[in-house]
């Protein structure tokens, strides 16, 4: 080998440790499955930052608190998190049928907080809407926004198939625990279903508080709000840990900011 190829070699190799030293090489990755809540108030906000400060990177798969759950359990993520406290994440998974033979294999922490909110269409001008008025709304029972002091629209309901946690908790705490109307029209995420809400006239959904922007309108409404759990099978690989930490630490000014 010449000495020129040497020396080139040693530039290479010193560019490279040097640039590591800069921001981490490989990351470490960690794959989660999230609902809305920590997908939009926790994971998206950290996700550069920890990756560049840490070296761990966050590979989200955003599938909703159900999916993750059994995907956790395949194997196929390092651990899975939804805006739904523990004991509700597993009773809504006995309800859809899911067998869960030793619940105490899960362990979980709660990282975050999130407030529920109602979107609705620019043109459904409501400003504020009471407990009774959300149930009516979310039932079937309102058929049009006239009726909870609104202009003389048809309203058009939207549910989404992967923010179950999210429609749980609004269930719970706004609706008694009432079932949603029958004839409401699907989405998936939250960001689907804010789109879909944007575009169709008369149209409502629901949310995390993070999402809310000028496209669309957010009444006010009586607080709805839920812990972020996340939940691993067992105790928390290594890239995991390190992602807790740095949730309890540098990373918490991105969440709380």
């Amino acid at each position: 080998m010449s000495k020129s190829m040497v020396f080139g070699a040693f530039l290479a190799a010193a560019a490279f440790f040097f640039l590591c030293q800069a921001s981490p090489c490989l990351a470490e990755e960690v794959k989660i499955g999230a609902g809305a809540a920590p997908t939009e108030n926790v994971f998206k906000k950290i996700m550069g930052p920890m990756e560049k400060s840490i070296g761990v990177k966050v590979v989200l798969i955003s599938n909703g608190p159900s999916d993750a759950l059994k995907d956790l359990d395949k194997g196929a993520v390092d651990a899975a998190s939804g805006g739904v406290t523990f004991p509700d994440w597993m009773a809504m998974m006995d309800k859809e049928g899911y067998q869960i033979p030793d619940k105490s294999v899960y362990k979980h922490r709660v990282i975050g907080k999130d407030l529920v909110k109602v979107l609705t269409n620019k043109d459904a001008t409501v400003k504020q809407l009471s407990k009774e008025q959300l149930k009516g709304i979310f039932t079937g029972a309102v058929k049009n926004w006239k009726e909870v002091g609104g202009p003389d629209k048809p309203l058009v309901l939207f549910l989404g198939t992967k923010i179950p946690g999210t429609q749980s908790v609004f269930q719970k705490q706004a609706m008694d625990g009432a079932d949603y109307a029958k004839d409401a029209k699907e989405g998936t995420t939250a960001d689907d279903l804010k789109a879909k809400v944007a575009a169709t006239p008369g149209a409502v959904c629901l949310g995390p508080i993070s999402i809310v922007d000028g496209s669309i309108n957010a009444p006010e409404i009586p607080e709805i709000g839920r812990p972020i759990t996340l939940i691993t099978k067992g105790e928390p690989s290594p890239g995991i840990v390190k992602m807790l930490e740095y949730i309890r630490g540098d990373g918490k000014k991105y969440i709380d900011g």
